[in-house]
């Protein structure tokens, strides 16, 4: 099922139609996977739209997607770069489909490569295109018509290949862009911001190299010293493989005997090494929160509550009432209280980055500082915890959203006016 829609127009000469398929979006199928319920009656139409023609690009793009939230990832992006192969443009309408038309150029990948956009649109009335690049970008005349685009494309552990060739692209992109700074993107590596951040007086980024096996091995056999790859590195390290996330293959080595097991444990190429930083409270329990910046505001998507120093929200402790009575009181005051705490540190992120929209996870130490883990555009941020068991957390999300949207109708507004 496709569509033909108006390019943008270039020049004088009224370009040809751009054919796109229709998608569910990300947001709604991620509901279909979280409430289970209608699983069947989403999959099923969709199986039997791709039976019966295989060129239905949309059907096996969200067939694609509902697999790679199953998780079989290996499976989930065969069947996108088949989709991709056949059709490059995707449009998902939310509600009435006339709020900020957004263009969104993506490259193909799972969840975590791009800008989680769909999520952020829920409940608004945006029409979402998606665009999957394949090297340089499209020319203007080639793209629908769009109020705002949105470079949706994360920094990659792998060199952002991607972004590296759209360097320069959208400095004279005919529509107003958000994020439109690839070499900005490709700066948010983990030991990219460590460095950057080296001795800054409010935020803390533990020391953090990129170390290839042959060098952690040597490290391991006591012929290299640990800080010689860097020189505020200490035992305890963290170790993980490059390009992993989740917490899949991340380990506390205490030693180099530790090291020397953990490398024989681990087939990777490349790790990334930082110090461990205790950030653990009073209490002995580890927070961390993911904050997330639109404009230069901050608003908090969630904070995950553990015992283990090693906190993700998936494997939090979060079941425990207590943990999550932490959490609701954080969203509940982090205006007044978090981000003005940590408004310094907060400021300093938003200026050294440069970015229109991105997102940290951090913690906050005994002493009052802020701790920065990671910072990225395409972090995951959502609404589809159910609502019996985390109350608190839709008020704070359609803030989230509402906040994203004015952002995107702003920019749409500039190109109205200039128009």
């Amino acid at each position: 099922m496709f569509e033909d829609v108006p390019a943008m127009m270039a020049g004088s000469v009224t370009p040809p139609p751009v054919r796109l398929a229709k998608s569910l979006g990300l947001a709604f199928l991620g509901r279909t996977i979280f409430e289970g319920v209608r699983l069947a009656e989403v999959w099923d139409p969709l199986a039997k739209r791709f039976l019966a023609d295989p060129h239905d690009s949309g059907a096996l793009m969200d067939l694609a997607t509902l697999v790679q939230m199953r998780g079989d990832r290996e499976k989930a992006l065969e069947l996108q770069a088949s989709a991709i192969e056949q059709c490059r443009v995707y449009r998902t309408t939310h509600g009435t489909g006339q709020g900020p038309k957004i263009l969104a150029f993506m490259a193909p990948g799972d969840f975590m490569t791009n800008t989680p956009i769909d999520f952020l649109l829920e409940g608004s009335n945006a029409e979402l295109t998606l665009y999957y690049v394949d090297g340089d970008l499209p020319a203007p005349d080639r793209v629908p018509e769009h109020d705002v685009a949105f470079l949706a494309i994360g920094q990659a552990d792998d060199g952002s290949a991607a972004l590296a060739r759209l360097r320069g692209a959208f400095d004279a992109w005919p529509r107003p862009v958000v994020n439109g700074h690839p070499d900005r993107i490709a700066a948010l590596s983990r030991d990219g911001v460590a460095d950057r951040f080296e001795g800054h007086p409010q935020v803390i980024c533990p020391p953090t190299r990129r170390v290839d096996r042959a060098a952690l091995a040597a490290v391991a056999a006591g012929e290299l010293a640990l800080e010689a790859l860097h020189g505020d590195l200490r035992y305890p390290i963290i170790v993980r493989p490059i390009g992993s996330h989740a917490g899949k293959g991340l380990e506390k080595v205490g030693d180099a005997a530790e090291l020397a097991a953990y490398v024989d444990g681990h087939a990777a190429e490349a790790f990334f090494i930082a110090s461990f930083f205790d950030y653990a409270g009073a209490d002995g329990l580890y927070r961390k929160l993911r904050v997330v910046f639109v404009d230069g505001k901050p608003f908090v998507a969630h904070m995950a509550v553990s015992a283990r120093w090693m906190v993700h929200y998936l494997n939090a402790d979060m079941a425990d009432p207590a943990n999550r009575a932490a959490e609701a009181e954080m969203m509940a005051t982090f205006d007044a209280g978090f981000a003005q705490r940590h408004a310094l540190a907060f400021e300093a992120l938003t200026q050294a980055f440069g970015l229109d929209y991105f997102g940290i996870d951090c913690a906050e130490t005994q002493d009052g500082r802020l701790v920065v883990f990671e910072a990225d555009v395409a972090m995951i941020v959502h609404a589809m915890d159910p609502p019996e068991v985390y109350p608190y957390k839709k008020p704070a999300m359609e803030k989230l959203f509402s906040a994203f949207v004015a952002a995107m109708s702003r920019s749409a507004q500039r190109r109205r006016l200039a128009a």
